[in-house]
């Protein structure tokens, strides 16, 4: 690599990387900290030196992490590798050992993958770094998209991976964001750079186990392609761009489509009937992702959306996900989480109020909110008691104002379209033997109180599933 070449690769890097922390300072105030995810690999020996030389002209802290996942009987030698490397240049090196199953569900290299993220979000959380880049490259890129191709996925797999994006479900912290300037740069120029630099690496001996998906692709494929589509990384790439702006027009659109059938928490089926199937499932994952829930399957998808749109108003509609239960109750459609039958049988808990105005009780799955209001129990009462939390146990009745009957709970849950499956999760709260609050109803006027002072209303909030 001549001279020339090399200003030219630390321009192109110093372009992305400056798109990149604008993007960044765009969702979080400007940090003067930036790490990289250091391996050791000829990759990231190369970004760890061309993040050094912008790192010093752009006045920054430069961390370097490394995660040792104990796989290579060479782990050791890597990790005082990458250490003695750092020390050279003067860069804060840090690096966390993780254990990986020898035989975890989804194989080791997804195992290893997920604890390998989850150490280096550890690390930036420790070193207050709120930006983490990582040495993909164009090559990565090609190889993620045929790997999505191979797999069936849609618009969001064959967008691969995106210059800079928030990464929680890896780094364990939503603030956290992962960049990759390295993603328009091709590795046979990565390569040309650290040998005019004669910059030291290590060599992983698994890159080149054929075991691993991608080391298929890469050592068998991928080869082939390049003889007969010579330059098809860059086509690829283009793709992937291509398939980030459709995404961001899918998302677009969703986040249109679900504020008109939003209603609370649940979404309204008449409305959602107006829509086509597509732009059903399209909303439905949409939703799906503001709420934490992994993206299904196309087919469990269709079979859902079957089940909801025809299922006969009074159905009690439940179908099972992994991460929770999608219900409809009449003509609504909610997120429910799963819970262990334990739950249900969950024996009352004693405790005191001081004062403050939430108090999450695990145990019940939510958060009990005390709150000022016109109307409401005396504050001063309230602490002075010993109040009890509890699921219902039958025979509860309560009155909800001065000039109300006194109901069963039953008859209040009717009343307030009080979804069937809910009634049995909804704790009551007492103060003694008196009922003083029932979850989906509201409070028993009986507590309330007509001296001065203080007045308090409590509310329930269940977890997000």
């Amino acid at each position: 690599m001549t001279n020339k070449e090399t200003v030219s690769m630390q321009a192109e890097f110093e372009r992305a990387l400056g798109e990149i922390r604008t993007r960044v300072s765009l969702s979080a105030p400007a940090s003067a900290k930036i790490a990289l995810a250091y391996s050791g690999g000829l990759d990231s020996a190369a970004l760890l030196h061309l993040l050094h030389v912008y790192a010093q002209s752009h006045g920054l802290e430069l961390f370097a992490f490394h995660v040792h996942h104990g796989l290579s009987p060479n782990a050791e030698l890597w990790l005082t590798h990458c250490r003695q490397q750092c020390a050279e240049l003067n860069v804060a090196f840090d690096a966390r050992k993780v254990q990986v199953g020898k035989k975890e569900k989804n194989g080791i290299e997804e195992a290893a993958r997920q604890s390998r993220y989850a150490a280096l979000g550890e690390m930036c959380c420790a070193h207050d770094v709120p930006l983490l880049l990582t040495a993909h490259h164009q090559d990565d890129q090609a190889e993620t998209v045929l790997l999505q191709l191979l797999r069936g996925s849609g618009v969001a797999g064959l967008s691969g991976m995106d210059s800079v994006n928030h990464a929680a479900d890896l780094l364990g912290d939503k603030a956290l964001l992962m960049g990759r300037p390295l993603l328009q740069v091709a590795r046979p120029d990565l390569e040309k750079f650290v040998t005019t630099h004669s910059i030291c690496f290590v060599e992983d001996e698994s890159n080149i186990d054929p075991r691993y998906a991608r080391n298929a692709l890469r050592h068998q494929v991928v080869p082939t392609l390049e003889q007969h589509f010579p330059g098809f990384q860059q086509r690829f790439a283009r793709t992937a761009q291509h398939a980030q702006s459709a995404q961001r027009l899918l998302i677009e659109l969703a986040a249109q489509d679900l504020m008109v059938c939003l209603n609370g928490e649940c979404l309204d089926i008449t409305k959602l009937k107006n829509f086509s199937a597509d732009r059903i499932d399209n909303m439905l994952r949409y939703w799906f992702g503001l709420r934490g829930v992994r993206m299904p399957s196309t087919s469990w998808l269709n079979e859902m959306r079957t089940q909801l749109l025809e299922a006969k108003h009074d159905a009690q509609l439940c179908v099972t996900h992994a991460d929770c239960h999608i219900r409809r109750h009449r003509d609504r459609v909610y997120l429910t989480p799963k819970l262990d039958s334990a739950m249900l049988e969950q024996p009352p808990l004693a405790f005191r109020w001081d004062g403050t105005t939430a108090m999450r009780f695990a145990e019940f799955g939510g958060t009990l909110f005390f709150e000022e209001a016109e109307q409401g129990a005396s504050a001063e009462w309230l602490r002075e008691r010993t109040l009890l939390i509890q699921l219902r146990s039958g025979g509860e009745r309560l009155k909800l104002a001065a000039n109300r009957p006194t109901k069963s709970l039953k008859y209040h849950y009717q009343a307030g379209d009080v979804p069937a499956w809910e009634r049995e999760r909804l704790p009551l709260v007492f103060a003694e033997k008196q009922l003083l609050f029932a979850a989906g109803i509201g409070m028993d006027s009986h507590s309330f109180s007509t001296q001065a002072g203080a007045r308090i209303q409590l509310r329930w909030q269940f977890d997000s599933p």
